[in-house]
């Protein structure tokens, strides 16, 4: 096998793509706009869910691309040797062109030709889907790979959990799919497979042959057109093909391994411990990096995304605390990433003193009341162990307690900042436990606002491309514009959720509107609804939106070509969403609230009636 850096790889497999007829088109935000079901941009199908369910892509039916991704349910993992919160996929799709019957053999030449990554063909195992009471078995994948030169023994059909991928939240695009593995050793056993812990196969890529659409009650549908997604993440991609045992040892991480050193002293590999610590700071500070300077510039807060880069932010630090990590380090960290990525994600470049002063402010912040968390922390284990030891005196029988309260955890939270997560995390570490229901309850009571843990669900973008939505989609259009009217050219868009029911959007603000601001906005809104004037959309070069002035929230993430919507000379936007016919169709538009979402962002909520 070949030998690669981050540059090589991603560069190689574009060109494969782009050599056969697809367009490559830029990275999608971190935050998704077509999915209401998670946090964060997941998977690089995210922002292709119109697309693959049958929308037309201004770039055409053949595309490529690294797509920049987050995923948050494994971040007490991180630290060991493969787990990371932010990852790039490499990817390709079909918007019902191809199928199996090119991209299994263009799979083959990829990985075995010695153009590209030149992996012998005896050394690749796949999987493909063995069948069930819903789906039949893909014999037609099997026999595409053996064709292709896969070795017989080499091919493993799967059950639905191994060979099934999405949809990526709870609805959308997904099907059968085809996997591939590097084998790496002999097999433990004969019944061995590439689902066995044993090390003998480690997946590289997956080829998803989407046929369906996951429904909001459970269904499965049959999509208008067939679509290939495909999916290899570059950071284990890299481990594999240069033989190494963690993803953290490939060149993506090496500026910022070398930063931590000299301010800290200590080597990468010292011990077991420092090792995970190095190994959570470089995660930890290179996903904030990216979640600061995306194009929709999350910032640490109390809700939603802003929640998670608080957290990870603070492990970050309680992790630099335990290697001597001196306060203000991470923004040294982060600019080893900035250095290395802002080639593939300009947006970095561009957002980097903010990426600094929002780490530095917010590690200042939580270093500020961290001793004294501590202190508190320790006081709550010392009163667990007092009283366990004087019930066991008491009583022989006695069952010692080895939860931390709710009401105390919350208290940790509330007063010195500490994510409960960390707090849970802190206990494992002494053999405790934290009782999570009491601590929810006591969060609800005191700050109902707020949404606690990494799984909680954020609606951002549409729901569904249904009637209601589609209004309401279209009303965003106008309240953009009316904001900019009322308040600045300068305000702009910094996210937006919309369900059946009524609209969110988050814009930059400084500060609270007043009511005569609310009403101008209403009134403006409901005048143009009133006009009834025509949604026109046009496709147009990227080049040609700017020179005629449409609003482009979040350059980087479009192709060379975009869809233009003009709603008379009130509102010019770049947008990929569903929008009605005229305004007229829309009704009265109500602001239900104006509020405070994260530091200098600001959220309305309004309704059609």
């Amino acid at each position: 096998m070949k030998q690669h850096t981050s540059e090589s790889l991603r560069e190689l497999y574009l060109n494969f793509f782009k050599d056969r007829g697809h367009k490559v088109i830029p990275s999608a935000s971190l935050i998704p706009e077509n999915d209401p079901t998670v946090l964060f941009t997941t998977a690089g199908m995210h922002p292709l869910v119109p697309y693959l369910l049958g929308e037309k892509h201004p770039a055409g039916t053949r595309l490529t691309d690294v797509q920049k991704c987050v995923r948050t349910g494994d971040i007490d993992d991180v630290g060991d040797a493969g787990h990371c919160t932010f990852f790039e996929m490499l990817g390709n799709w079909s918007l019902g062109d191809y199928f199996k019957e090119e991209m299994i053999p263009w799979s083959y030449e990829f990985l075995t030709n010695d153009a590209y990554l030149g992996i012998p063909s005896d050394k690749i195992a796949v999987t493909v889907f063995e069948g069930d009471d819903t789906l039949p078995c893909d014999n037609e994948a099997a026999q595409l790979w053996e064709k292709a030169g896969i070795k017989k023994e080499n091919i493993y059909f799967m059950s639905r959990e191994n060979n099934w991928w999405g949809p990526a939240g709870l609805t959308g695009p997904c099907g059968t799919d085809t996997e591939m593995f590097i084998i790496r050793k002999e097999k433990c056993s004969p019944t061995c497979n590439p689902d066995c812990k044993c090390g003998a196969f480690l997946e590289i890529w997956n080829d998803v042959f989407m046929r369906f659409n996951k429904t909001a009650e459970g269904t499965f549908e049959e999509l208008s057109q067939k679509n290939v997604d495909t999916g290899m993440g570059l950071e284990r991609a890299l481990c594999v093909l240069n033989g190494k045992a963690s993803v953290y040892e490939t060149d993506l991480f090496e500026n910022a391994i070398k930063a931590i050193s000299a301010l800290t002293g200590k080597a990468y590999d010292e011990n077991e411990e420092t090792m995970r610590a190095f190994r959570v700071i470089l995660d930890h500070t290179r996903t904030a990096t990216f979640m600061i300077g995306d194009e929709k510039g999350i910032t640490p807060s109390n809700t939603d995304q802003g929640y998670i880069l608080r957290r990870i932010i603070r492990r970050a630090v309680r992790y630099g605390r335990k290697i001597d990590l001196p306060e203000g380090s991470l923004a040294k960290i982060a600019e080893t990433y900035v250095e290395k990525y802002k080639n593939v994600y300009p947006e970095l470049e561009i957002n980097k003193n903010k990426i600094s002063e929002e780490l530095t402010k917010e590690e200042a912040k939580f270093n500020k009341t961290l001793q004294q968390g501590l202190k508190e922390f320790e006081k709550c284990i010392n009163g667990l162990e007092r009283k366990n030891a004087f019930m066991s005196q008491k009583d022989p029988a006695y069952v010692p307690e080895k939860v931390i309260g709710g009401k105390q955890a919350f208290h940790l939270y509330d007063t010195y900042g500490f994510p409960v997560e960390i707090t849970d995390e802190m206990a494992k570490e002494r053999g405790y436990g934290v009782d999570m229901a009491g601590y929810k309850a006591a969060f609800e009571e005191h700050q109902s606002k707020s949404k606690a843990g990494s799984e909680q669900k954020f609606a951002c973008g549409l729901a569904d491309n249904k009637e209601a939505t589609t209004k309401l989609h279209t009303a965003t259009h106008l309240l953009h514009a009316a904001l900019k009217k009322v308040l600045s050219p300068d305000v702009n868009q910094k996210g937006s959720n919309i369900t059946e029911e009524r609209l969110r959007f988050d814009f930059n603000y400084p500060q609270p509107m007043t009511a005569e601001q609310i009403k101008a906005v209403e009134d403006m809104v409901n005048e143009v609804i009133k006009q009834n004037l025509p949604v026109v959309m046009k496709e147009v070069s990227l080049e040609e939106a700017k020179a005629e002035g449409f609003t482009g929230l979040f350059e980087s993430k479009y192709g060379e070509r975009v869809k233009t919507y003009t709603i008379g000379d009130f509102s010019k936007e770049i947008c990929g969403g569903p929008h009605a016919e005229s305004t007229g169709v829309l009704g009265e538009f109500k602001i239900q609230k104006e509020q405070s979402c994260a530091s200098g962002v600001r959220r309305i909520k309004a309704v059609l009636k």
